[in-house]
């Protein structure tokens, strides 16, 4: 069996005393339906990285997190690495240049859509005040671990530094979600959930707080699935535009398309049960649902498709969102500190300088980022695949041959 149970919840894989705690809490103040920790999972706000909680009576906006709606999308393009190999050094400058990467960042081109006329934006109070933040921000990526990654299909023996054939298809493949919109929206909706203003800054929070959870019969749970569901639409919208973008500076079109989110709160049926699954840094995998699973920078990624079975029913039709952090960004990176009038990472385990040499040596053209996201920190993709493998058949192999993220020294405030 390739998890183990935690009191009456399946776990897969290997997790620490704190991360077990936090979805025990989760699920025993909700008195959760059901629960479930993937393998790579590790502590977060409330409820941890890689849990499941599955409530019929509530919603968790502390479950959702701060970037409702991360998510990723990968497609296949009709080009191979023999079209791009001699030109991928120019291309990730290229797309560094043109997508708005980092916290706060409007994008240089406003973009219109179909959901700034949704409704909801009047509908739910306060998120008129926020459009304006939306539409400056629709199509921008952000920092942290948000990504756009050129990717060529590989066999599933890869490994970094062997040859791409020049045949393999080149893939598009980007991870961010609903930018400050989605962030202020958590923030409000937690704030009215323990009685403040919408606006009101929140007290100091702790890792090992119990989930903010909202009754779904009530009019704020109503509000906040609304809402929810708009932050939703924002994500896909904007991930849509960004990997429009990439492919426009490709000069490619896409084949084939994986898009779904990893924060989110479905409603879905579990055991003959009705109810809401709250997904931390989960992906949805129903059988014969398609997911993209980003690795670290160096690692491969793959898109997989759910398989049906007793390993799939107890995962709550979830599996890994990415390979789990092994080592925090302070740990990694080291503390914010002032310098020269702009904020700066000080004392971190990582030598990105050695990192950056050795993704070169690799052939992987890498563009921002910091020590926060080496290879390091992160558990290799394959370890935590195998934990889940009766659930998932894995169609594509992916190398990473482009990494565009984030300039180091963007500090972000917004939380995975």
């Amino acid at each position: 069996m390739p998890y183990s149970m935690y009191g009456r919840f399946p776990v897969f894989g290997e997790h620490d005393r704190e991360t077990l705690a936090q979805l025990q809490t989760c699920a025993e103040v909700g008195d959760a339906v059901a629960a479930a920790l993937m393998a790579d999972g590790h502590k977060g706000y409330s409820q941890p990285i890689g849990g499941v909680l599955f409530y019929d009576k509530y919603i968790s906006p502390s479950g959702v997190g701060y970037d409702i709606a991360c998510g990723n999308k990968a497609v296949r393009t009709n080009l191979t690495y023999g079209d791009i190999q001699a030109d991928k050094g120019r291309l990730a400058s290229e797309i560094f240049r043109q997508v708005s990467f980092g916290i706060g960042r409007k994008n240089a081109v406003r973009v219109d859509h179909e959901l700034f006329d949704d409704p909801t934006w009047n509908d739910v109070r306060y998120l008129s005040s926020l459009k304006p933040l939306a539409q400056d921000q629709l199509g921008t990526v952000g920092a942290g671990n948000h990504y756009v990654d050129l990717m060529a299909e590989v066999s599933p023996e890869w490994k970094l530094g062997d040859p791409i054939p020049a045949g393999a298809p080149v893939w598009v493949a980007v991870h961010f979600g609903s930018r400050g919109f989605g962030h202020r929206t958590a923030s409000g909706f937690l704030n009215l959930a323990a009685g403040r203003d919408w606006d009101a800054r929140a007290p100091g929070e702790s890792m090992d707080q119990p989930p903010t959870l909202i009754s779904v019969s009530s009019a704020l749970g109503q509000d906040y699935i609304a809402a929810m569901r708009l932050a939703g639409r924002y994500a896909y919208a904007g991930r849509d535009y960004v990997v429009e973008q990439v492919l426009r500076i490709l000069g490619a079109e896409a084949t084939f398309t994986v898009h779904n989110h990893h924060n989110y709160a479905w409603l879905e049926e579990h055991g003959g049960v009705k109810g809401w699954a709250i997904r931390k840094g989960a992906t949805p995998l129903f059988p014969g649902q398609l997911g993209f699973i980003g690795g670290s920078m160096g690692d491969i990624g793959v898109v997989v498709r759910g398989v049906d079975g007793e390993e799939a029913r107890a995962a709550l039709y979830s599996t890994v969102h990415g390979a789990g952090r092994v080592m925090s960004r302070t740990q990694a990176a080291g503390k914010w500190k002032p310098k020269g009038g702009r904020r700066v990472r000080v004392g971190g385990a990582i030598d990105m300088e050695s990192v950056r040499r050795r993704l070169a040596a690799a052939g992987v053209e890498l563009r921002g980022a910091g020590a926060d996201e080496a290879p390091d920190v992160y558990r290799p993709l394959r370890q935590v695949l195998a934990c889940h493998a009766p659930t998932m058949e894995v169609l594509h192999v992916l190398a990473p041959v482009c990494v565009v993220m984030a300039d180091a020294e963007e500090f972000d405030p917004y939380k995975d």
